[in-house]
Order: C-alpha cells, then structure tokens, then sequence
C-alpha cells in the first residue's frame, strides 16, 4: 500500500477538505484529488464523502483511518530506527513572542534532550497570522490565541486577560485613556475595544506594534495603558486593581495546531512536551470542551462585571 496515499488520505480527513490538504501537503488540489482516486480504487470503494461545504468520512474511510495513521506512524520510527532522515527533519513552530520567552526555555532543553538530531525554526507573529500561516502548510505547529472556530486547532484552555501600566502609574491622571496596542485583526484589541464600549471614559489608541517591545516601551514610561495576560506581565509594570473603575476583559482561548501532513515521532513528543508545559504552568484554566468553554461566554452587555461575546469580539478583531 502507497504510504503517499495514506498521508494524503489522512491530511484531507484531518483538514476536512482538498483545498487545505493541498496547502499542507504542498500539492495541487487535483493532484490531492487523483491520490484520493488512487487509494480508493485500491480499496474498492468511496473513502469520502463530498458535499459543498466538507469532506467527511464515509463508513469504509472511517475504518481505514486508525490504520492508515498506525501505517505512517510505523513508517516513521522505522525510518528513525535505520536512521534515514532523522539528521534532515525540521520542525516550524510557529507562536508568539511573548508565548515564546514563557514556554521556549523549557520546552527546548526537554526536546532537544531527546532529539538532538531535530532542527527547529521558530516563527513569531501574532496569532491570526500564524494560522494563516499555518493553513498554508507553512509551519508544522501553532501556539496561538483562538481568534476562531479551525478544523485543526485543539483547544488546551484560557487565560484570563488583565490591564497593565507603569508601577507608579495611575488611572486618575489621564483625562482620555492613552492605549498600546497590537495593530488590526489582534483580539486583544478587540475585547479592550469592546470592554472600554461599555464604559464611559473616553479612550484613544496611541501606540500600535506588532512586537511585544513597541508596546511594553510606552506602558513602562507611563505613556499608556495595554492589555495582557498575567505570565506576560513585564517588569516594571503592575496589573490594574478591580477597585480602578476599568471593565473586566474576560479571557482568550489558547489553542494548538499540529499538521496532519507532518507524522513523525518528533513533531509527536514536541507538541506533547509543549502541551504539558503549556497546561502545567497553573496559568490556564482548564475547559473540559469548546462547547461548554463557549456556552460560559455570556453576550455583550452594558452591565459591569459582563464579559463580551465571543462572536463579537472575533468581528471585531477581524474589522479592526
């Protein structure tokens, strides 16, 4: 049995469609299509199902599919065990800065410990644009805040978000809210755009950057207010008190995305280190399911203590 056709077989049940499989793969849809074709005329019968929306799983592919992974997964630690490869293998990671100087020192000393052989390329942006990325089949792995529903993003739980200014800054001498902020399309300007609409001050953005620095520069001056996660808090800073009179800001979804395309051994004990250090740092809590996560997150309300909607808050962080 062609291992090419399982991997494609596997990438396009995982992607739930040819289109992203390809992207991944780095193939033509077609040429995704003509595998499918291949390995079910193999099989005697359709392996999946086509509609206008989605690929799904027809009974014959849903059998084949445990298999078809065992297959390729034993094709990958028999290719470790003679040695094939192994010094050729790399793993993009795609996340952002501060996730990065949070979880990488860790993370890098566990992995490299058992695959040596490993290269790694890391690649820092925000997280709509590493899904982006990552859609592309241009990265193997994403850390990222959840900006929206994915077909391949597991969800690990969520961070509270916090205001944060200079230590010896306070709220009363500033008339209008000075913000720091990431550009466009970053949900956490979209959930501060949200909170701040529900309240009456008055607010304007003055320092916009892609890079954890450009913002952390203003705050630690006391030039501005940003938002945050409490691990990225960065020194000289200090976390806005609930007694201050800024709305709450509710929480954000992280999330981990692994390539169906990418089966080995490394990139498996990579993500599950990952994982473990990302959930085992006590910072995030815990949500048992997406649909339970997302019934918690009540809709926009003018009432204080209300966290926005979630859905909102995607628009708006997609609407800048």
């Amino acid at each position: 049995m062609d291992t090419d056709l399982l991997r494609a077989f596997v990438t396009v049940a995982e992607c739930e469609g040819f289109s992203a499989a390809g992207k991944v793969l780095h193939r033509t849809q077609s040429a995704v299509s003509l595998q499918i074709k291949r390995l079910e005329d193999q099989m005697g019968g359709a392996l999946l199902s086509r509609t206008s929306r989605r690929v799904e799983l027809t009974a014959s592919g849903g059998r084949l599919l445990p298999y078809a992974r065992h297959i390729l997964k034993l094709q990958d630690e028999a290719r470790q065990v003679l040695g094939v490869d192994r010094k050729n293998e790399l793993i993009r990671l795609g996340t952002s800065e501060e996730q990065a100087s949070t979880y990488l020192p860790e993370l890098l000393s566990r992995f490299a410990a058992d695959h040596p052989e490993v290269r790694l390329e890391v690649t820092c942006k925000i997280s709509a644009s590493l899904v982006h990325d990552f859609q592309e089949g241009l990265l193997d792995a994403v850390l990222v805040v959840r900006h929206g529903p994915t077909q391949t993003g597991r969800l690990l739980g969520r961070e509270r978000m916090v205001w944060v200014v200079a230590e010896d800054q306070s709220l009363a001498d500033w008339e209008v809210l000075p913000l720091a902020l990431n550009p466009e399309g970053c949900i956490f300007r979209a959930h501060a755009f949200a909170a701040l609409g529900r309240d009456d001050r008055q607010w304007d953005v003055r320092y916009s950057s892609q890079s954890p620095t450009g913002i952390n520069l203003p705050v630690k001056a006391g030039l501005a207010l940003t938002v945050k996660t409490p691990r990225s808090v960065p020194s000289g800073c200090r976390i806005v008190g609930d007694d201050e009179g800024l709305p709450p800001l509710g929480h954000v979804e992280i999330e981990l995305h692994r390539s169906p395309g990418h089966v080995s051994d490394a990139l498996s004990d990579f993500c599950d280190h990952l994982e473990a250090i990302v959930t085992g740092k006590g910072k995030l809590e815990k949500v048992e399911a997406l649909e339970a996560c997302s019934q918690e997150s009540p809709e926009v309300s003018p009432q204080a203590g209300v966290e926005p909607d979630i859905a909102t808050v995607r628009e708006a962080a997609t609407a800048g």
